[in-house]
C-alpha cells in the first residue's frame, strides 16, 4: 500500500521547516504568498490530505458540522442541505448527515451517532414522531451548539431556530382561497402535534374567524402527511352531504393526493380548490400546477450556516443570546386555485 503523505514530506520536498508548512496549509498571514504558494502546489503534486482526526486534537474543532433531517428525499430538506452546505463550505466547513426517516428511535440515534463523530455543532429538524426533546439537550450539554430548522419545538426554549412564519403561511393560503370566492375550506394535515403544523392550522382558523366563517369540524381531517393521506382524506370529505369547495393540504404531497381523489370523482380543480405548503418540485410541473407556499429553503439553509458561524464567534466575546430568524412564507398561486370570480 502506498505511503500517505504528510507534512512531513512536504517540509523536505521544498526543504522548509514543518512549522512552515503547517502555518501555510492553515493560511496563517505570517507567512509569504510565494511561501503558501509553492506549499499548495507541492501538497497537491504529492497528493496531499489533511489528518482531520490529528488536527482536532490540536485545534479541538473537526470543521464537520452534524445535520439531521427527516429525509433528504423530500425537496425542501434537500434545498436547504444544499444552500447550507455551500454557504458552510466557503468557511472550510463540510457537514456529515443523517437521515431520520420521520423515526423518533432514529432521531436519537441520529444525535449519539453524529456526537460520537466529534462534529462542531449539529443543526437538525424534528421528526413527526418527535414530541420529548430531551435528547437534544445531550448536545447542549457536551457544549457543542444546536440549531433547530423548520419544526421546531417549545421545550427547546432559548436554541436558536430558523423557520418560516407558519401560522402565517396558514393565514395566507386561506385568505387566497376566501379571496378566490371559496367559502366551505376544508384542511387535511397530520395527525402528529408537530409545532409547525399545528401553527398553520391555526392561521387557517384565523382567516376563517376574520372572514365570518363558522368552523366546519368535519372539514379538519387529521391523518398522514403523505399522498396516501391526502388522497383517503379526501375521500372522507367527499362523502359528506356539505361537499366543501377547497382544501388545503398539510404539505405539497398531501395535496397530490388530494388531485388524485378529486380525478377519481371526475373533479379538476379549480373546481374544487386546492393549495399546498413547501413547495416542491413537482408543484409547479403537474396537472394543473398546484398553488403552494414557498417556505424559502435556499434562504433557510443559508441562514442556519450563517447562525452557526455567529455563535462559534460569539463564544469568545460571551454572547450567548442568539436571536431567532423567523421568514415570510411566499403563496405562489398556480392553476389550481385559479377559479374565475
Amino acid at each position: 500500500m502506498a505511503k500517505k503523505t504528510t507534512i512531513y514530506d512536504i517540509a523536505r520536498e521544498l526543504n522548509i521547516t514543518v512549522s512552515t508548512v503547517s502555518r501555510a496549509l492553515n493560511n496563517i498571514s505570517t507567512i509569504s504568498e510565494n511561501t503558501r504558494n509553492a506549499v499548495i502546489e507541492t501538497a497537491k503534486r504529492l497528493n496531499y490530505r489533511p489528518n482531520k482526526v490529528a488536527s482536532s486534537l490540536t485545534s479541538g474543532k473537526t470543521y464537520i458540522i452534524g445535520v439531521l433531517l427527516p429525509s433528504a428525499q423530500i425537496q425542501f430538506f434537500a434545498s436547504v442541505i444544499h444552500s447550507l452546505e455551500k454557504y458552510l463550505k466557503s468557511f472550510g466547513y463540510s457537514i456529515l448527515l443523517y437521515q431520520t426517516n420521520e423515526s423518533l428511535e432514529s432521531e436519537k440515534n441520529g444525535i449519539s451517532t453524529l456526537l460520537e463523530a466529534q462534529v462542531d455543532g449539529i443543526i437538525a429538524s424534528m421528526s413527526l414522531e418527535t414530541q420529548d426533546v430531551s435528547h437534544f439537550l445531550k448536545v447542549k450539554e457536551e457544549g457543542k451548539p444546536l440549531i433547530i430548522f423548520d419544526r421546531t419545538h417549545d421545550d427547546l426554549e432559548h436554541t436558536p431556530t430558523v423557520k418560516i412564519d407558519d401560522e402565517q403561511a396558514g393565514y395566507l393560503v386561506t385568505k387566497h382561497l376566501l379571496d378566490k370566492g371559496y367559502t366551505n375550506i376544508a384542511y387535511i394535515t397530520t395527525k402528529h402535534g408537530i409545532k409547525i403544523f399545528k401553527e398553520r392550522y391555526e392561521g387557517y382558523l384565523r382567516a376563517l374567524a376574520e372572514a365570518g366563517i363558522s368552523v366546519n369540524p368535519s372539514y379538519s381531517i387529521f391523518g398522514e402527511l403523505t399522498v396516501e393521506g391526502g388522497y383517503a382524506g379526501t375521500k372522507t370529505l367527499l362523502k359528506l352531504k356539505d361537499k366543501p369547495d377547497a382544501i388545503i393540504g398539510g404539505d405539497d404531497y398531501v395535496a397530490l393526493g388530494i388531485i388524485k381523489a378529486l380525478h377519481e370523482y371526475k373533479i379538476t380543480p379549480p373546481t374544487v380548490g386546492v393549495i399546498g405548503f413547501a413547495n416542491q418540485n413537482f408543484s409547479e410541473h403537474i396537472i394543473p400546477s398546484l398553488s403552494t407556499i414557498d417556505q424559502q429553503a435556499i434562504t433557510m439553509g443559508k441562514e442556519c450556516a450563517k447562525m452557526f458561524l455567529k455563535i462559534i464567534e460569539s463564544r469568545s466575546s460571551d454572547k450567548n443570546i442568539i436571536e431567532p430568524v423567523v421568514l415570510d412564507p411566499l403563496l405562489l398561486a398556480r392553476e389550481s386555485t385559479n377559479r374565475k370570480s
